[in-house]
């Protein structure tokens, strides 16, 4: 939700519907990340959002379409492009995003985790997440074009996929058994050491 959708700034009418909304989401989130988006029915959502089943598909149409109704990460990565400093690379500003979502969490590798245990197993979902990584590279090309002032070209494609290739490394079933391996309190750093090496992994590519 952005800034000039907040329930605050809505009429009353549309702020109920936008904090029923958000119940919904924070409870499907909660329970996927507790027992996995396969172990957890619709009627549990609604009874953990205190609303009915029939309320709940009015919002939603599905269970999966629960699972992508959040896209706070994606609208934070093209925010931290759109902000970033002179001098600071693109891929640089991605990761540190990253970077500092880890450290805002008492365990670095909890979102990684809570992450695989909601999704990574269910192959319906894992189809979902490949249009979602799509319709982000979308997005970070359009940011890329809009940047330079000039139509997409295949250079700003390339690019995009580079950086988003960053962030689907976090999720990564690689990095996810990296973190494990790694002590709690080093978690962290060890994640953020990975975006470093990727940022630098990672060129710039001019249009």
């Amino acid at each position: 939700m952005s800034a000039s959708e907040q329930p605050a700034a809505l009429p009353l009418r549309e702020r109920k519907k936008a904090l029923t909304r958000a119940a919904i989401v924070e409870a499907a989130t909660r329970l996927f990340e507790e027992r996995g988006f396969d172990n957890v029915t619709v009627a549990e959502i609604a009874d953990a959002a205190n609303v009915s089943v029939k309320t709940l598909f009015v919002y939603f149409r599905s269970k999966d379409e629960l699972v992508f109704a959040d896209n706070t990460l994606f609208d934070d990565i093209i925010g931290a492009l759109q902000d970033r400093p002179d001098g600071v690379s693109h891929a640089k500003a991605i990761a540190d995003a990253l970077a500092a979502m880890a450290r805002s969490q008492e365990d670095g590798g909890e979102g990684i985790e809570a992450f695989h245990r909601a999704y990574g197993e269910s192959p319906a979902v894992q189809a979902g997440l490949l249009r979602l990584w799509a319709d982000l590279e979308d997005r970070v090309t359009a940011f890329l074009a809009q940047e330079a002032e000039v139509p997409a070209t295949a250079h700003h494609r390339l690019h995009a996929i580079q950086l988003v290739a960053i962030v689907r490394s976090v999720v990564s079933p690689e990095t996810r058994t990296m973190i494990a391996a790694t002590p709690p309190r080093r978690r962290s750093a060890a994640l953020t050491d990975w975006l470093a090496a990727a940022t630098v992994a990672t060129p710039t590519v001019e249009p």
